[in-house]
């Protein structure tokens, strides 16, 4: 499989046994990683990190995963580079092209990493757009196949809004790879109807089911895997937050969800939650609305079913493979 100079802007781009092919990749180099053994087969190379909104996981998987391949790394936060202010996208994407031999990007719309990747000369990854997480993806792929060792035939549930990079993401990943995506929601927050009838025909080729639903109870009985996310995404105004705990609070996920889904199932999340009042928003939302938590409980958050923090491991294993794959020259 040889992926070099590929960018990584959805998996809308990659064919199943592409990425199958990340995956096991991934794998590979977590068990280095777990052994001490050193893949810093990147000496001299050096890529730039592009942050137009601020991250705890991707930053620190992407400048662990460039440090541990022997890769330097050159962080650009929000107010770290001129691009869209003083400096165009294209004149930007170039000047990096020459200088780093990859470049990931976390930020707004995704027709700037697209215009990024058409100008750049060297491989971009998608760090999370308005539309796509691409690189969350492959970390929750990789959690899932190592809980339940398949991919094909798990049902995967989505619970909350699914109308953003979450829910297109994981609607994208689950047809290519022959999985049963569930969107549980109000139909004000079902996916956009142009992508999913993409997915179902990614799904007629896969095998995969797509499924959209207001149900929580027929949703979510016998599903392997629960995920949820914020239902208020960085930057959105404060005047949604009613109107979101209003409407997505029956899709919580609670401990009669896990029940109903069986003791097999697992708990996904790609973090940070609300699961209790110990962040300075969490404390917020609890004094304005009375609450002690969002789109999921505490007691779901910290149960044994819940794999978040294998799911947040994960981002590093597989941002370093598609590091490696797309900048090739990696050896066994």
């Amino acid at each position: 499989m040889n992926l070099k100079g590929r960018n990584f802007l959805t998996l809308k781009d990659f064919t199943k046994e592409e990425i199958l092919y990340l995956l096991d990749l991934a794998a590979k180099l977590k068990e280095k990683k777990k052994k001490g053994i050193p893949v810093d087969h990147y000496r001299g190379k050096n890529v730039a990190l592009i942050f137009e909104k601020d991250s705890t996981r991707t930053r620190c998987a992407f400048e662990v995963a460039a440090c541990d391949m022997g890769m330097g790394a050159t962080y650009l936060g929000p107010t770290g580079s001129q691009m869209g202010k003083k400096e165009s996208i294209e004149d930007t994407a170039r000047v990096l092209g020459r200088m780093y031999d990859g470049i990931e990007y976390r930020g707004f719309g995704q027709n700037i990493v697209e215009e990024l990747a058409k100008y750049a000369g060297v491989p971009v990854w998608n760090g999370l757009t308005n539309e796509f997480h691409p690189t969350q993806m492959l970390a929750d792929m990789l959690t899932i196949r190592e809980q339940f060792g398949r991919l094909e035939g798990i049902r995967l549930v989505y619970m909350g809004d699914a109308r953003f990079n979450m829910g297109n993401s994981l609607m994208v990943a689950c047809s290519k790879l022959g999985m049963h995506f569930v969107a549980c929601t109000v139909k004000e927050y079902f996916p956009n109807a142009e992508l999913v009838e993409q997915c179902r025909g990614y799904a007629a080729e896969s095998g995969a089911t797509i499924t959209l639903t207001e149900d929580v109870e027929a949703a979510s009985k016998d599903a392997d895997v629960i995920y949820t996310d914020v239902w208020v995404s960085m930057g959105e105004p404060d005047h949604v937050w009613e109107k979101r705990i209003r409407e997505l609070t029956p899709y919580k996920v609670t401990k009669k969800v896990m029940e109903n889904a069986g003791e097999q199932a697992i708990f996904l999340h790609c973090l940070p939650a609300f699961h209790d009042l110990k962040t300075t928003i969490g404390k917020e939302m609890g004094e304005r609305f009375g609450i002690e938590d969002m789109e999921v409980t505490d007691e779901v958050f910290e149960s044994a079913q819940s794999k978040v923090f294998d799911e947040a491991e994960n981002r590093m294993h597989t941002i370093k493979a598609v590091m490696a794959a797309t900048l090739g020259e990696y050896e066994e």
